[in-house]
């Protein structure tokens, strides 16, 4: 059987994408792999530490010399640690929200990231930019935090973080032509955003599991 290996760096992403594989990756067996220590200390730091850069390559070469056919990098703060990890081993690595951020540019020019996660800011935005060049683009990013929705939705109160962030999109969407979510949790919140809202809402689930099913080669 053809076997998923998602890394994931906290448990909030975990249920929310089991449908999605059912849906695109049909006969695909997913192994989820959470290390929920990994996000707190890149929260802690700032950015990825030397130790969890370690532990990231660690759980991806394991997961390629265990025969897995490709890995999911669940997480948009390590996002240059999956892209080392794709020149460590010879499966494709996939990133969340690589997808996300190729549309993105395809959208508009005025690029709004909505965040709940400060460390998530800019390797989203460093993913645009690059996008934005190998299109031959020149775009200008708008950054909103979301403070106080992260911690709202890990100690329970779904309620609180789903009023802030959506707050916090509808501010970005009045200022720009289309809004990345850089925090695949948002993505439920699509069903509830104002009807007034007129530019596009992008969140990473469902496209990239849509590029995780293109380099499994079912497309």
């Amino acid at each position: 059987m053809t076997t998923v290996v998602a890394i994931h760096t906290t448990f909030a992403l975990v249920d929310p994408l089991k449908p999605l594989y059912l849906e695109l990756l049909p006969g695909i067996r997913v192994v989820n792999l959470v290390d929920d220590s990994l996000l707190a200390d890149v929260r802690a730091a700032g950015g990825p530490t030397p130790a969890v850069t370690r532990r990231i390559l660690g759980y991806g070469t394991l997961a390629a010399s265990s025969g897995a056919s490709a890995i999911f990098s669940c997480c948009s703060s390590v996002g240059e640690v999956a892209d080392l990890l794709a020149r460590a081993v010879e499966i494709p690595v996939v990133k969340i929200d690589d997808r996300m951020a190729s549309r993105a540019v395809s959208l508009g020019t005025r690029i709004g990231i909505v965040a709940t996660v400060p460390t998530t800011l800019n390797p989203t935005e460093q993913l645009i930019r690059r996008k934005a060049s190998e299109a031959g683009t020149q775009v200008d990013i708008g950054r909103y935090l979301v403070d106080g929705a992260f911690d709202a939705l890990t100690s329970g109160d779904a309620a609180a973080h789903d009023r802030l962030v959506l707050e916090g999109i509808a501010r970005a969407a009045s200022e720009c032509d289309v809004v990345a979510l850089a925090q695949g949790s948002m993505a439920r919140l699509a069903p509830a955003l104002p009807r007034s809202i007129a530019v596009p809402i992008l969140s990473s689930p469902r496209l990239g599991v849509e590029a995780l099913r293109a380099a499994l080669g079912l497309e």
